[in-house]
């Protein structure tokens, strides 16, 4: 079979409920999606749904059952998996007629794609027997997209018995979830974000699926998210030191994305991408050295060692101008569509209101907030519904959410038994003490603030997969919360998959603002944003090591203009009205630059 000539897209995980069950619907076209394996209640309940929509026997995973998260992962993924194979046969059945099936497959494909060009070779032909010749052949060389899961390693809570004493660690969240992937039929890739934890990552040892077989293939592959060059080689040395291998490091933009934020010390994407794409064989060999002596250890043998990196790229991009020149230039397998699928009812769960929101929403109705429990930024929609019941139970004096779903469970500021900060029972305690710290009525009122201004994402970021699927809810909340990336604010246009799909290549435009500036633009505006609100925090008094942090931030912004500026004319895909528009913008965030500096050192 022909490999890489299909799709140069991908759908990154979307909250924890938008995308569940995203595969279904795209999978059996030949575009990969992320599920996210936060909530394994969601997916016990979206197993009896689609189940029972199919006519097949559910037996249920009941959650006081031994081990029922990880096996309640497993269950969900091989029924995913099941399902996609079924839909991809009937698919490859299909006749080549319009509106078939199968022709939406190939109609969705990119002009340059091999296959595109046999489909379009296919439908000019007049001779039947060659015409035959080439259905079959392309019946042949087509496959569905890949089903590939996401953990945040650091949302990994330890989980106790019916007694009440602690289990061992890979009965923790991300522990078992792993398990439940890796002992999943899926073969595809797990992708691990947030960061390093290295006892997850010593964890994946246990599985033979994440090792290569003799031929140096894998049945399961891994995938880190990153921000920088220097995180990858930390990393993926540590895995590889395990007989591990990263067969993909996905570098997301630190801000200008969905979810939540990581940002970097103002490194922007551009210059990362640079880095990876000038280093990328010293990466590979340095990696090389350590896995293979590694492997041998474990007494593991391959008869190849042709192994090899992909480099992928999400963060921002809403052209096909941005989409081709990362690939180009950079020389990227895929370049990730997040925020702009919310738009996409076929493909994510989206509720009414929602959607309606998104579409009505401008620049100024995405930011960056600090509702998450993690304490981590939070990309976030203004009135959004679960802000608006987050604002009436404050004016109503009852701040916080009941936690049902426990997952963000991690402060231990009161208990020895960690509390999400968005709780009831955790406000209520953090009130009591800022009420005898502060008699001030301001100071007070400045912390209290930040304290109820906290969100309950379990429920948030799952319920739209209920609501969608009209599954009945009893005792979570109906309310949603939204992560998207602020890239969403330049379409407002509900889109069907495949005008999405037509967007990415370039067929049709569904930006609707008439002055979207350019990914890196924008990714650079949010950065100096985040650092004059860095500043400002610290306005009263800033340490020496705020003010190496800031001097440090500032450089690399700095460094990253400039990296812009001489990039500009290579940007070839783009007219030269545009790159005139980008110099112009590159020139005054510069300025903006300069002057937020000139304020600090006054």
């Amino acid at each position: 079979m022909i490999k890489s000539q299909g799709h140069t897209f991908h759908i990154p995980v979307l909250g924890v409920g938008f995308s569940v069950d995203a595969p279904v619907k795209v999978a059996k076209y030949g575009i990969s999606s992320v599920i996210s394996l936060v909530d394994d209640g969601i997916m016990e309940q979206l197993r009896k749904h689609y189940l029972g929509r199919l006519g097949k026997i559910y037996i249920p995973i009941n959650d006081k059952e031994p081990d029922s998260r990880s096996r309640r992962i497993t269950a969900y993924l091989n029924m995913i998996d099941q399902i996609v194979k079924e839909e991809f046969d009937e698919l490859k059945k299909s006749p080549f007629e319009s509106g078939s099936e199968i022709s939406n497959y190939f109609e969705m494909l990119p002009q340059f794609s091999k296959l595109k060009m046999k489909y379009n070779q296919m439908l000019a032909s007049r001779d039947e027997n060659f015409v035959k010749q080439l259905q079959s052949w392309l019946r042949s060389n087509i496959e569905p997209g890949s089903v590939n899961v996401n953990i945040m390693t650091k949302v990994d809570k330890a989980n106790y018995d019916s007694n009440g004493a602690q289990l061992p660690t890979e009965f923790n969240d991300a522990h078992s979830a792993l398990r439940g992937y890796a002992l999943s039929d899926l073969e595809s890739s797990i992708i691990f974000s947030a960061g390093m934890n290295p006892k997850l990552y010593g964890y994946i040892e246990s599985f033979m699926d994440f090792f290569p077989d003799k031929s140096g293939k894998f049945k399961k592959k891994i995938v880190i998210k990153v921000s920088d060059f220097r995180s990858a080689l930390i990393q993926g040395k540590f895995l590889a030191k395990k007989g591990l291998w990263v067969s993909e490091f996905r570098i997301e933009s630190g801000l200008n994305c969905g979810g939540h934020a990581f940002a970097t010390d103002g490194l922007l994407l551009g210059p990362i991408m640079e880095e990876f794409k000038n280093r990328k064989e010293e990466l590979l060999n340095s990696l090389k050295e350590i896995f293979f002596p590694a492997l041998q250890k474990k007494g593991i043998i391959i008869d190849s060692d042709n192994f090899n990196i992909d480099i992928t790229v999400q963060g921002g991009v809403g052209t096909v101008t941005e989409h081709e020149f990362l690939i180009k230039r950079y020389g990227v397998k895929s370049v990730g569509w997040g925020s702009p699928f919310l738009l996409v009812p076929e493909v994510m769960n989206v509720d009414d209101y929602t959607l309606k929101t998104l579409c009505e929403a401008e620049e100024d109705d995405f930011y960056l907030s600090y509702v998450s429990p993690l304490g981590v930024p939070f990309n976030n929609l203004r009135n959004n519904s679960k802000d608006l019941e987050k604002k009436e139970r404050i004016e109503n004096g009852k701040p916080g959410s009941a936690c049902i779903i426990k997952y963000l469970q991690s402060n231990r500021e009161f208990t020895d038994k960690p509390l999400c900060t968005a709780s009831i029972s955790y406000i209520n305690k953090k009130v009591a003490e800022l009420k005898n710290r502060y008699s001030d009525s301001d100071e007070f009122q400045k912390e209290y603030d930040k304290v109820v201004d906290k969100v309950c994402l379990c429920e948030g970021l799952t319920i739209p997969a209920l609501i969608v699927n009209e599954i009945e809810v009893t005792k979570q909340s109906k309310a949603v919360s939204v992560c998207p990336g602020p890239n969403l604010a330049y379409f407002s246009k509900v889109a069907t998959l495949k005008e999405m799909v037509d967007h990415i290549y370039g067929r049709i435009n569904l930006i609707s603002h008439p002055n979207r500036p350019n990914m890196f633009v924008k990714e650079l505006s949010l950065y100096i944003d985040y650092l004059k609100n860095k500043i400002e925090e610290s306005s009263n008094s800033v340490s020496a090591q705020q003010e190496e942090y800031f001097e440090t931030f500032l450089s690399n912004l700095l460094d990253g203009i400039s990296y812009y500026k001489n990039l500009i004319q290579e940007l070839t895909e783009e007219t030269e009205h545009t790159r005139e528009k980008i110099r112009e913008d590159m020139e005054a965030l510069e300025q903006k630059l300069l002057n937020l500096f000139i304020t600090v050192v006054e």
